[in-house]
């Protein structure tokens, strides 16, 4: 699908919802509040007053009809916004993602090309051009139901999900992604339970699974060289162990370019795959911890219309 534009509209601020949080902290926060008269006057503002809230204001924006639904803040908050659009019937054709990255790393952003720049990447939002993209999703069981989650760029079990239940939040809010690297080192003093991802076909087996929609990790690395956010399928990376010679190993062939070779990190992609593990074992998407191992991870091509510079 190629880039669209969205047609020009006398009424724009029924077009555009912005959703963010006004209590959130950090100098990208407290320039965003400065210019919330501005932008208020192109769009609807919708606050968030507790945590998750960002996914019931999404719905009710669809709801609303709200054409673009924009999440100011992280990649947490891009993925509340995202399962908000995802509640509702037919939405995904019904309203297209935005995105102001405000919040510490700001993955998705980066896979986008959108600017940190407030005010620039707020004229990207409201140009409208658009670009379809693949839309990820996992299924998994919690309190005796079935769930259904999306994500936007990347997912995880092993070591970046035990590091993320260790990261302490006022640390993040005061050093950004520091706080990640820090529960990472803690992370690596326990055991990593054996997690399997299978496709049915290839059966691999390590102590971090990696998924990637897109190339970035953690802002800066291209943990998934191989990736493509429109090519209808998920890249996952496995490394087998996760101690200090491994991490090493595959650190540098992540600086070099070279992940799948001199770092020792097998890979396969595919448009559905499982994960299990015998031990009680976490998950995350985009960042934040969602649920428990066994999940069904599987992708819709170029099923998330997105805005993009």
């Amino acid at each position: 699908m190629p880039f669209t534009s969205f047609p020009a509209a006398a009424d724009l601020r029924r077009s555009i919802c912005v959703i963010f949080n006004p209590a959130a902290r950090g100098e990208k926060a407290k320039r965003f509040q400065k210019h919330l008269a501005t932008i208020a006057s192109d769009c609807a503002l919708k606050p968030t007053v507790a945590a998750g809230e960002g996914r019931a204001l999404a719905a009710q924006a669809v709801r609303e009809g709200f054409h673009t639904i924009v999440a100011a803040g992280g990649d947490g908050t891009v993925n509340e916004v995202l399962n908000g659009i995802g509640d509702e019937p037919d939405s995904f054709a019904r309203a297209r993602l935005g995105v102001l990255p405000l919040g510490t790393v700001n993955v998705f952003a980066k896979e986008l090309e959108l600017p940190a720049n407030l005010q620039a990447a707020w004229k990207i939002i409201q140009q409208g051009r658009e670009l379809a993209i693949d839309l990820p999703e996992v299924e998994f069981s919690a309190a005796g139901k079935t769930q259904r989650r999306y994500f936007a760029q990347m997912a995880g079990a092993g070591l970046d999900s035990r590091a993320v239940e260790l990261v302490n939040w006022k640390h993040k809010k005061m050093f950004g992604g520091f706080a990640y690297i820090v529960a990472g080192l803690k992370a690596l003093r326990g055991q990593m339970p054996q997690v399997v991802a299978t496709d049915g076909n290839v059966t691999m087996t390590g102590e971090l699974i990696l998924i990637g929609n897109g190339r970035f990790y953690g802002g800066r690395f291209q943990a998934f060289p191989a990736a493509d956010l429109r090519d209808g399928v998920l890249e996952v990376s496995v490394f087998p162990r996760t101690n200090w010679m491994s991490i090493f190993r595959s650190g540098w062939g992540l600086l070099m370019g070279q992940l799948y070779t001199t770092g020792g990190v097998r890979h396969f992609k595919a448009v559905s795959f499982r994960l299990e593990s015998g031990s009680t074992v976490p998950f995350h998407l985009d960042g934040e911890n969602v649920g428990h191992l066994p999940a069904k991870f599987s992708v819709r091509r170029q099923a998330l219309r997105v805005i993009v510079p």
